[in-house]
């Protein structure tokens, strides 16, 4: 089927739940961040997919600095050890850079499939 036959879903309604982008059916997934060749249910070839490092430096961006300014704080206010560092500082940065990172490539790879994103070429 082409792509007029199925009506426009908006990135973030698709991409976050790992959805496909053209029918939001099949799934963009095979693994934790490994994206399929194809949708199992209306056939769109992922291969135009390319989010690189976007979904890292989302959660660099937004994940990675608090927990720093965390481990700052904690040592600036508290003088914490070593073990309280890596047992509370640890954690809190794994909870908030690991499961971003799955909603964000998804939502990557849908924008780029809604906006026809193509690789830039010189005239």
């Amino acid at each position: 089927m082409s792509d007029s036959s199925y009506p426009p879903i908006e990135p973030w309604r698709t991409g976050i739940r790992g959805n496909c982008p053209r029918c939001d059916q099949g799934h963009l997934f095979s693994g934790f961040l490994s994206l399929r060749p194809s949708c199992e249910v209306c056939g769109l070839d992922y291969s135009f997919a390319d989010p690189a490092d976007g979904p890292a430096f989302f959660v660099i961006c937004f994940a990675c600095i608090p927990s720093v300014f965390l481990g700052v704080w904690l040592e600036v206010s508290f003088q914490a050890s070593l073990w309280v560092q890596v047992f509370v500082t640890g954690p809190f940065t794994l909870l908030t850079c690991i499961p971003p990172l799955r909603p964000l490539k998804g939502w990557l790879v849908a924008s780029q499939y809604f906006y026809k994103a193509e690789e830039g070429k010189l005239r």
